[in-house]
């Protein structure tokens, strides 16, 4: 769970379970729906949607499941009402938060939201405590045996805005709204895609080394990203790569 979210990086790696894949798909259900009712249903016209969708697909959402959401979206279908709200808090150790959620029930989801860090040892900040340290950035996360100067070369002319080694793999760092394109530029290029996003990341992180620490902030992470209506959580922790391994593996 560093800047560019390792956390996501090792679950994918880890491998998605039937019960968390389903939660996946809701959840990127609900975004194509909000997306498609904001700004319509024609992706070529609604950049927002056409995000989502790529982000759906690379998730490995089948296409039939994507037009659905979407027809609930314009109007098509049976769809609700979803409020985007952007909740900011601390985890244990000061570690930063922010709670991405869609909800059709603000005030149930704000309880939920509040009673885990209640029960986990954090706790809620006013808007704009936390977020100022964050922006958007396109993470795509390559096979580490992939060869230096050749993802380099392709990433680049891809569009892409550096390649650095992270551990056992390559971080590609690209603008948001490029990131799925260049996922399938390096896609044909023959390179293996670990992962790739569009996270929130902060540039200010809060190392976290011993592992009862580590442990009290991967459980309030997942607990929130637990909840339906929590589409994602960011955060500053910045913990080792092996230590985050060795914790998701126990």
């Amino acid at each position: 769970m560093s800047g560019h979210s390792k956390w996501a990086t090792i679950k994918h790696k880890k491998g998605a379970a039937d019960k968390a894949r389903g939660k996946l798909f809701a959840k990127l259900a609900r975004q194509l729906e909000v997306a498609a009712k904001a700004g319509g249903g024609d992706p070529d016209a609604n950049p927002t949607l056409r995000t989502a969708v790529q982000k759906a697909k690379a998730a490995q959402m089948t296409n039939d499941a994507i037009d659905r959401a979407i027809k609930r979206g314009t109007g098509e279908g049976d769809g609700g009402t979803y409020e985007s709200i952007m909740y900011e808090g601390y985890a244990p150790g000061g570690v930063a938060l922010l709670i991405d959620v869609l909800t059709d029930n603000r005030n149930r989801t704000g309880s939920e939201v509040r009673g885990v860090f209640n029960k986990l040892g954090g706790s809620l900040a006013e808007p704009g405590a936390v977020s100022w340290q964050f922006s958007r950035r396109g993470i795509i996360e390559v096979d580490g045996s992939a060869g230096e100067d050749e993802l380099m070369l392709a990433a680049l002319d891809a569009g892409a805005a550096d390649v650095e080694r992270d551990g056992e793999t390559w971080t590609v760092t690209t603008d948001p709204s490029l990131v799925y394109e260049i996922r399938q530029s390096l896609e044909d290029a023959g390179f293996t895609i670990d992962s790739a996003d569009t996270p929130l990341v902060s540039g200010n992180l809060v190392p976290i080394a011993a592992a009862d620490e580590a442990r009290r902030v991967l459980r309030i992470v997942e607990a929130l990203e637990d909840n339906d209506d929590v589409q994602d959580v960011f955060s500053n922790a910045d913990i080792p790569e092996a230590l985050l391994s060795e914790l998701v593996e126990a």
